[in-house]
């Protein structure tokens, strides 16, 4: 493991491959952490591609710079983060792939910084932006109750469940969104270790809240988050993957996300796979990545 300092954050990351290999970025979501990535990375790195793999803000090593930095887990601090990482890494364009909150931020990014973007593998939901401006219009009941954790968390039970049994939520998490994957408790511990970061909840929480327009945002981050409410399109080469088990994104058959991007686009539904999809499937994501490097 290794740390640079970029923008609020000593980042965490792991560094695989060569380091004149071509750039890319695998983000993890929640309750994950860099552990899912370790097959694809290892599978990257042999065919001579440079994979960095941040522990993102509230996960894990890394820790924030000042005591006085807002914990913010909206969707436009993920995105700073991710750019504050590539710059401080030197590295003007990279390929992205994510999941969860790791995927809105690659997706951020290549929709408001396409120059910083060569490629996209965005899991789950293929079009990752949050439109904070219509989170209040209901979902179907069905989606509204795979919702169940973002309402608990805009409770005080919720956070307080959240701080004091954070370890058996998120293992609870993990089963209903991959209710096929056969994890064995080494695998969900070592991710677990990440959750005890003194940052974590305080992110979590404001990232579940801020979404719905329940808390503020960093002032800071008002201009992303305005160009965010405008849902920008998407330029760069991407490719959807979608679990058939995913059990709080289960992919629709018809691709609602398609308008939103407008480069080179490849959907990809994998039978078997819930909503950890790089840990699940690791070659199926790998050979996305290599894909858009080809």
């Amino acid at each position: 493991m290794k740390t640079v300092t970029a923008g609020d954050l000593e980042v965490a990351y792991l560094d695989y491959g060569p380091s004149d290999g071509f750039p890319v970025i695998l983000l993890h979501g929640f309750p994950y952490d860099v552990s899912a990535y370790y097959e694809v990375a290892d599978a990257l790195s042999k065919e001579n591609v440079r994979c960095l793999v941040p522990y993102l803000r509230g996960y894990g090593p890394t820790k924030f710079l000042s005591g006085e930095t807002m914990r913010s887990g909206q969707q436009a601090a993920l995105a700073y983060d991710l750019l504050a990482f590539m710059d401080a890494m030197s590295i003007q364009e990279a390929v992205l792939g994510g999941y969860d909150w790791g995927g809105r931020a690659a997706c951020i990014v290549a929709a408001l910084w396409p120059d910083r973007v060569a490629g996209l593998v965005s899991c789950g939901q293929g079009y990752n932006i949050q439109d904070i401006p219509n989170a209040w219009k209901p979902a179907p009941a069905e989606q509204e109750a795979r919702f169940w954790y973002q309402y608990y968390f805009n409770t005080r039970r919720g956070e307080a469940g959240l701080s004091q049994k954070r370890k058996e939520l998120c293992h609870h998490i993990w089963k209903l969104w991959s209710p096929t994957w056969n994890f064995d408790e080494v695998t969900f511990d070592e991710t677990a270790q990440s959750f005890e970061n003194a940052d974590f909840v305080d992110v979590v929480i404001h990232s579940y809240r801020h979404r719905y327009g329940d808390l503020d945002g960093d002032q800071r981050f008002d201009e992303i988050e305005a160009k965010l409410a405008n849902c920008p399109s998407i330029s760069a080469p991407t490719v959807v993957l979608e679990g058939q088990d995913d059990g709080v994104n289960p992919p629709p058959v018809e691709d609602v996300d398609r308008p939103h991007f407008t480069g080179a686009y490849r959907r990809v539904m994998t039978k078997g796979v819930g909503h950890n999809f790089p840990q699940e499937a690791p070659e199926v994501f790998a050979e996305a990545v290599l894909s858009l490097l080809r």
